[in-house]
């Protein structure tokens, strides 16, 4: 049977039921990606109409997680970009290695492909030992599987590739144990991750950052929510601290423009500039 589209406006409503019952806020997500994520999900889970699919979000705690973990993005890899991990540990680690501890926030970090690859940087820098990442997202089933370390291994040689893209120094295979079908990775990087929920659209800040790295999640987001989000990180930032973004995203026409400057170079890295 094929199930008509559910409107625009049914789906602002099951996004203020979410957010009255459950304090999920997506009210200001683009609308055509939150649109097309809510229709996958009521497709797939073959719903007869959209009043069953609302009732269902109303009375069933469980399956308001599956419909979180649906609407966030979790598309990720490690060393995802090598350019951009190759200016980090050129342009930023040098800074970073001045300080005697360091405080990284990684927001959005989906299941923590991205935060194992800058700890590994960081290892490779001698700065592991004097730093602490605090990995957050709004999805508590992805906190989970970050804070496992275990990452498919047939995922393991492209990983390896983009690694050795970014200026890696080691045997990448070094960094994790094989464990089945899973790679295992070394319990000295994950000591200095601390996997937390944390919720950009309601939260707020919670420490003072020298990096702060939320790559391809602004991309989700209304200007709004975008210049709110983006405040937030201004405000958990050091002077001179680094906010590094996704490669379609950016500072130019928001409401923080003003208080960074772009890195020379061609990634997304802003740093915090002395008003």
């Amino acid at each position: 049977m094929i199930r008509n589209p559910i409107s625009e406006q049914e789906v602002a409503m099951l996004l203020n039921d979410v957010l009255e019952r459950y304090g999920y806020d997506f009210t200001e997500y683009a609308p055509a990606s939150i649109n097309r994520r809510v229709n996958h999900l009521f497709r797939i889970d073959r719903f007869p109409s959209f009043a069953e699919y609302r009732c269902r979000i109303i009375s069933d705690e469980e399956y308001v997680l599956r419909f979180v973990e649906e609407i966030t993005v979790n598309v990720t890899e490690m060393f995802r970009d090598p350019d951009f991990y190759s200016a980090l540990r050129t342009e930023v680690l040098p800074v970073l290695a001045t300080y005697p501890f360091i405080r990284v926030w990684h927001a959005g970090c989906s299941t923590g492909e991205e935060v194992y690859s800058f700890a590994i940087l960081l290892k490779e820098a001698n700065l592991l030992h004097k730093s602490v990442i605090y990995a957050t997202d709004i999805n508590t089933h992805v906190l989970e599987k970050g804070r496992k370390g275990m990452f498919r291994l047939s995922q393991m040689q492209q990983y390896s590739r983009n690694y050795m893209e970014a200026g890696g120094q080691e045997d990448f295979s070094s960094y994790y144990t094989a464990n089945y079908d899973y790679a295992k990775f070394r319990e000295y990087l994950g000591e200095k991750i601390i996997f937390s929920p944390h919720n950009l659209v309601t939260d707020g800040s919670f420490n003072e950052f020298q990096l702060i790295i939320c790559r391809n999640v602004l991309i989700y987001f209304n200007k709004n929510l975008q210049d709110k989000v983006l405040t937030l990180f201004s405000e958990s930032m050091e002077q001179l601290g680094f906010l590094a973004l996704g490669s379609k995203e950016t500072l130019n026409f928001t409401s923080v423009i003003k208080k960074f400057r772009q890195l020379g170079n061609r990634e997304k890295i802003w740093r915090k500039m002395h008003l």
